[in-house]
């Protein structure tokens, strides 16, 4: 679910090294057909169980596969099976979910199995969901997954949670492995939207037993999957190579886009019937400062550009579209509005800037009124992002274009008469407001050192300035700041969040008190907003649901545990000799997706 992140630290650009002719490699055509860009951020490892930030998910995502996925070309998204035989069986009240697992499905070759090929069974499920709930693993995915009730695993995380070791043999009964092929889920009560679960592969990917125990404390090195790729090179937090998977089976380029697509018409005639992944070896570099990343791509080093850093939109884009002179080198643009959006957090728990009471909540109003996403949008971003309603990101589930609140509304005036109402004025003189008891105040914004970062914190410092707040700047690398949040140490951060699922009740965890120390890192606990959540769960999908998503939405624009930011707009850049990329909304996978002539390689 989460994608809490900007720059960690200054890198070199990519450094070309030799590859090797991988596995399954089509030499007879031209050579190997090689995907080449860089992350803005570096991994931390490959457990599905274990990791939780964007950049680690994508790699998991396509090592990994689950019961079900997303179709490529479909929009806004459609289930299909992967590794079911067909879509499962589910009882009228939507808490009896029957899977039937394709035979003859083999995760990689690895030493753990002994040198022999090992077949996934429906007990890989059991144990792969049973990993999520191990307390030691402190798994990310654990709160999302409690959400759904799947009977009988959250006594077992209790037991060990109590002192007992967890119990991986004890029967669970909402996990039953009918036989060697047959998984059949029960769950606690009706969640409609349980499936989604079964297609988030980045997180739920199905694992061997044997691997997990072979490994031990080193399994986020050694990630053993099902997916069309495998692991072949990995130098930390510099670069990481993957090849097609040798025992990867049999399959096609099979979609289904919308018959009023025709970008994606063309791309069904033009890849149908070919057989994935069409691209033997994908390379990412670790580059995280904007400039150099986009000179690796300039200079051909990278074939594919993730997202144009903003900082260079003036240079790259004429208005919407691409600028000509990158038009004349075969650079094509791909232009899209993300599920995603950007987060000022602020710790509920807080002394300074937390809890419920008039005043406290008037601090984080007037914070909110005083800084202009308008000016963000227009100096920072380029134009590159629209201003955000409510918490919830575009294209999925309760998200509401319709939806106007004042979380967007820029009035510094008005954020001065709400702190001088509520006592924070200047009692000394020296420029600055004190707390309503007079004691002095400042804020302090964990922040990261990467130029994006360090413009946004120059803008919102100006603008707090100009209110009378005291700021005090935070510098960390991003992973500590991440662990200071979910250990609620940190008075406010600024991050970004991307969607996971094609519902927007992933948003709102983020403000759901069971969830405290994991996607809600607001730390907020608000009994009015969890009733609301507890219903949504529950509730079909239709304008009653929609109509609770939008009472969530202004209560968190009320309370202000966050103030959202902006939804940013995706501008994807490839050469030529990449063909038919087209960014999904919320599923991470698509290297098999795409072709590289493999005379470019």
């Amino acid at each position: 679910m989460t994608d809490l992140r900007l720059n960690r630290r200054d890198a070199a650009a990519w450094i070309a090294t030799p590859w090797l002719l991988p596995t399954g490699a089509r030499a007879a055509d031209g050579g190997p057909r090689v995907l080449r860009y860089a992350f803005a951020i570096a991994e931390t490892g490959f457990d599905p169980a274990q990791v939780s930030d964007i950049y680690s998910r994508i790699c998991t995502a396509h090592m990994f596969e689950t019961m079900l996925t997303y179709d490529h070309l479909a929009r806004p998204f459609k289930l299909k099976p992967e590794l079911a035989e067909a879509m499962p069986e589910i009882s009228d009240d939507n808490t009896v979910f029957t899977f039937r697992l394709k035979r003859g499905i083999l995760f990689a070759d690895d030493p753990a199995f002994g040198g022999k090929p090992r077949e996934v069974t429906a007990e890989d499920f059991i144990y792969t969901l049973k990993r999520i709930y191990d307390p030691k693993l402190k798994s990310p995915g654990q709160s999302s997954l409690e959400d759904e009730g799947i009977i009988g695993l959250r006594e077992l995380r209790e037991a060990a949670l109590k002192g007992q070791p967890f119990d991986y043999a004890q029967p669970v009964d909402g996990l039953q492995a009918i036989d060697r092929y047959t998984l059949r889920v029960r769950l606690r009560e009706s969640r409609p939207r349980h499936l989604f679960n079964w297609a988030a592969k980045d997180i739920y990917g199905v694992v061997a037993r044997e691997v997990v125990e072979a490994y031990g404390d080193r399994i986020m090195d050694h990630p053993v999957g099902t997916g069309p790729y495998r692991l072949a090179e990995w130098r930390r937090s510099s670069r990481i190579v993957f090849e097609r998977n040798p025992r990867f089976r049999e399959a096609v380029y099979d979609v289904a886009p919308n018959a009023d697509d025709a970008e994606g018409q063309a791309l069904l005639q033009r890849f149908k019937g070919r057989r994935v992944p069409m691209v033997d070896r994908v390379e990412i570099s670790i580059i995280e400062q904007s400039q150099p990343r986009w000179l690796a791509f300039l200079s051909g080093e990278q074939n594919f550009l993730d997202r144009l850093p903003p900082d260079f939109v003036t240079i790259a884009l004429a208005g919407s579209k691409l600028a000509p002179n990158l038009v004349k080198r075969g650079i094509h643009l791909h232009r899209a509005l993300m599920a995603d959006i950007t987060l000022n957090v602020f710790n509920m728990q807080n002394s300074v800037v937390g809890g419920y009471a008039p005043a406290q909540i008037a601090l984080r109003r007037a914070m909110a009124l005083g800084d202009s996403i308008e000016r963000e949008i227009r100096l920072l971003r380029y134009g590159q992002a629209i201003p955000a309603q409510s918490i919830v990101p575009p294209l999925v589930l309760g998200y509401d274009p319709e939806l106007h609140t004042e979380n967007s509304v820029f009035d510094p005036a008005r954020a001065k008469a709400l702190l001088d109402v509520y006592g924070y004025v200047d009692r000394d003189g020296d420029g600055w407001r004190e707390r309503p008891d007079g004691s002095p105040m400042t804020l302090v914004m964990n922040t990261q050192p990467d130029p994006l970062s360090r413009a946004q914190d120059g803008l919102w410092k100006k603008s707090m300035d100009a209110l009378g707040l005291r700021v005090e700047l935070k510098n960390a690398q991003w992973p500590e700041n991440l662990k200071a949040a979910l250990a609620g140490n940190f008075m406010m951060w600024r991050v970004a969040s991307l969607a996971s699922s094609p519902d927007g009740l992933g948003a709102l965890e983020r403000a759901y008190g069971p969830s405290i120390g994991k996607g809600n890192i607001a730390r907020m606990q608000l009994p009015a907003f969890d009733d609301i959540y507890r219903q949504l769960k529950f509730m079909p999908d239709g304008p009653a649901r929609q109509a609770k998503f939008d009472e969530a939405a202004k209560l968190l624009v009320a309370y202000a545990p966050y103030r959202a930011g902006v939804h940013r707009i995706a501008n994807d850049m490839s050469y030529a000799e990449v063909q038919g990329y087209r960014r999904t909304p919320f599923w991470l996978d698509w290297w098999q997706f795409v072709d590289v002539a493999p005379s470019a390689a």
